[in-house]
């Protein structure tokens, strides 16, 4: 038997290298509005509140809760070994800011909405993809 195949690389560009390569540091980046300092993700050269263009990134807590998920049963992406949770967690330091990611080291039968969880980083090729995991 063969090698499992690698999950996906996202694609990093300018707009998005922060996102992608601030788990390095343990870090996770989302931008934020260099005028009216609302977070926003994902990251675009616009603020979607003031419409400023001048667009940094902040380094967040990580802490967030669970809103919604789904348990991934049948295989669809390469790399990905079923069964596995997709989803949505709001980060407590501006709950409208909504990541889309997978929730790790608990039993997929586990996940609760409204669990609190926290991100850590997973390494594929040069990116640190943010997941989440329960908090201790």
């Amino acid at each position: 038997m063969g090698a499992e195949p690698a999950r996906p690389v996202p694609v990093v560009d300018d707009l998005t290298r922060e996102f992608w390569t601030g788990g390095e540091r343990g870090e996770l980046r989302i931008t934020a509005c260099a005028e009216c300092g609302r977070l926003f993700h994902p990251p675009g050269p616009i603020c979607p509140s003031c419409h400023c263009r001048r667009i940094t990134y902040v380094v967040v807590s990580g802490s967030g809760t669970v809103d919604s998920f789904t348990v991934v049963r049948r295989p669809w992406i390469d790399g990905y070994e079923t069964p596995y949770v997709v989803a949505r967690v709001r980060l407590r330091d501006q709950p409208d800011v909504v990541l889309l990611s997978n929730i790790v080291g608990v039993d997929p039968e586990e996940v609760r909405m409204g669990m609190d969880v926290e991100a850590v980083f997973e390494t594929r090729a040069q990116v640190q993809v943010p997941v989440f995991r329960p908090t201790r």
